[in-house]
């Protein structure tokens, strides 16, 4: 028997999942489901069903562009994303920080990690990387330098063919945007079409008011999504609503990667099995 959407609205589209995959010491015990090992990790995740992976490297040196290439062909998986966090961790850098010097090898940071992803097919992240304002810079002047960095950055990723992921972070991380609405408010001002919001369901369960909703808000300007749950656990473990949020993600037509962004609880693999457990029960 045929069954029928209950949305006819809504769309028939197939989504991906990704798993982050961290090879920052410096972050250890963050967000992130498997660690260090690379080969190992992108063995695991094939094993287990992903259909890509999120590297967080410490720098571009880290990255064996060939190397991952290879084992990405060998496994059948794809490069989702590349994060460009440690920019942030290790360095100090920030694109909205007072000082210019900072600023421009904060620049020059991401457009490395840009280089390094965008030879794989993959977009790079800026998240904490964009900074806050305030310590002697004005929300004006922050704003400013942003749009300045995005600007340049988001050309600069469409030589390879791909977007900049730009992710909105809650407000205990930054006082720049923390909303979809804001955001694609803030992305309209730009003069380049080459940045995307990374929605990150654990950001937009503190400062949305429904989750679902702020998608569809976001509908044309969404390219990529961190698959986590309300207390930053693996997916299903938590009181994250995901009905919704899939219904929403398939009516405004996203066909992307959701990534999980998660703490490895209680260890890699059962965070890792937890996650593609309930992507398959909502997305796949």
């Amino acid at each position: 028997m045929l069954k029928l959407r209950s949305n006819p609205t809504e769309k028939l589209t197939a989504m991906k999942c990704s798993v982050t995959i961290s090879l920052v010491p410096e972050v250890r015990g963050g967000p992130f489901v498997f660690w260090d090992d690379l080969p190992g990790s992108i063995k695991q995740a094939a094993e287990l069903g992903f259909d890509a992976i999120e590297i967080f490297p410490p720098g571009p040196e880290a990255v064996d562009v060939e190397n991952v290439r290879r084992l990405l062909k060998e496994y059948k998986l794809a490069l989702a994303a590349m994060g460009t966090g440690a920019g942030w961790v290790k360095h100090k850098l920030s694109l909205t920080s007072a000082d210019a010097t900072i600023r421009e090898r904060a620049t020059g940071f991401i457009r490395s990690i840009i280089d390094t992803a965008g030879a794989l097919g993959a977009p790079a992240i800026i998240g904490s990387m964009q900074g806050r304002w305030g310590e002697g810079v004005s929300k004006e002047t922050a704003v400013s330098y942003l749009k300045e960095a995005l600007n340049t950055l988001g050309e600069h990723a469409r030589k390879y063919g791909v977007p900049l992921l730009y992710e909105h972070l809650n407000r205990y991380e930054t006082n720049l945007f923390n909303t979809v609405a804001d955001t694609v408010a803030f992305l309209k001002t730009l003069s380049t079409d080459n940045v995307k919001i990374l929605a990150d369901l654990f950001h937009m369960n503190i400062e949305e008011i429904d989750i679902a909703d702020a998608l569809r808000a976001g509908q044309g300007h969404i390219g990529h999504v961190h698959f986590v749950d309300s207390n930053r656990k693996p997916a299903g473990l938590g009181h994250m609503n995901y009905q919704p949020i899939a219904a929403a993600l398939r009516e405004i037509g996203y066909d992307r990667y959701l990534s999980a962004e998660a703490f490895a609880y209680p260890d890699p693999l059962s965070a890792a099995k937890q996650t593609i457990a309930t992507f398959r029960k909502f997305f796949g």
